[in-house]
């Protein structure tokens, strides 16, 4: 089956998904953002991988976070970074997202990082640039958060070192979370042994079920004797109409509080792609307690785009 992520001989050219992606690829990534991860803590090391290359950051969303991440995981690599200003681009003039590629093309670009709140806005690009351009989707609407996912994988890696025998419970807007469906497709991929979905049924996608995970809306039995919990903040800016009666309302049911977390297994992490709403989906002292590994995530989340980069650097 066709995959446009690989070229003819299985390897990475783009990224743009976790769906589709070998598990031999994503360990690669894995593997290679390890060496990263242990050089990092050593010491603010630069490498020569993307010498000469031009990475250039498309963020048509807002995010600081994960536009920062990138910067400087390319900025690492000793890449020429670029950061396009959309607001005053020509596409807020009326040029079509293809027109603007084609012309950030003719300025010797090797790589895009595109966030997009179109679903597939990633997957168009990659089709239309020429073969030595590489694409990176770092958020497409609803669809897809690959380098969230596999940032995320690395951590539960990191501290459990291997899915087999894993319980993992993704907990809140299941149906607006490119991340949650990032995390489902390499949790299935790498083998988890059981993904659970917690959340009020407003915020369930129908048929969420048919990706193999179990469906919870009672949060307590959800926890119960959970390895990992990863928690999703209310896609507000996602969500037409009221589909819960409050924040409050929420955070009784579905916020993630001392009382519990302690369903979950002793040694369970806790884990949130950001931005956290503390009081909403999380109580701050389980954000900030010892059972939490969110900052963990955003330093692993470095070292792990920086491999997806070096790899994609590398391929022809």
């Amino acid at each position: 089956m066709y995959n446009p992520q690989l070229n003819k001989n299985g390897e990475l050219i783009h990224l743009l998904s976790t769906e589709g992606l070998p598990k031999d690829i994503i360990y690669h990534i894995l593997d290679t953002a390890k060496e990263f991860a242990t050089a990092a803590a050593q010491e603010s090391k630069k490498y020569p991988y993307l010498h000469g290359k031009n990475v250039f950051n498309l963020f048509f969303e807002n995010s600081t976070r994960t536009r920062t991440t990138f910067e400087i995981a390319a900025k690492r690599l000793s890449a020429d970074v670029f950061n396009l200003n959309i607001s005053s681009s020509s596409t807020a003039k009326g040029e079509s997202l293809l027109d603007t590629i084609d012309n950030l093309s003719a300025m010797q670009a090797d790589i895009f990082v595109v966030r997009h709140n179109a679903s597939g806005a990633p997957y168009l690009i990659a089709n239309h640039t020429k073969d030595h351009v590489h694409v990176v989707n770092a958020g497409d609407g609803w669809h897809a958060h690959p380098t969230q996912g596999l940032l995320d994988m690395y951590t539960i890696r990191h501290y459990k070192k291997d899915f087999s025998n894993l319980t993992v419970a993704i907990v809140g807007d299941i149906m607006h979370s490119r991340v949650a469906r990032s995390d489902i497709h390499a949790l299935t991929t790498l083998g988890a042994a059981e993904i659970r979905v917690i959340g009020p049924l407003t915020l369930l996608p129908t048929a969420i079920d048919k990706l193999g995970v179990k469906v919870f809306t009672n949060m307590e039995e959800g926890l119960r004797d959970v390895d990992v919990i990863i928690m999703l903040r209310l896609q507000n800016e996602r969500m037409s109409g009221a589909l819960l009666p409050s924040a409050h309302e929420y955070y009784q049911t579905y916020g993630l509080t001392a009382k519990k977390l302690k369903l979950a297994k002793d040694d369970a992490i806790v884990m949130h792609p950001g931005p956290m709403n503390r009081g909403v989906e999380i109580d701050s002292r389980i954000a900030d307690g010892p059972q939490a590994v969110i900052l963990d995530q955003v330093t692993f989340g470095i070292a792990v785009r920086m491999a997806v980069m070096k790899i994609l650097g590398g391929a022809k």
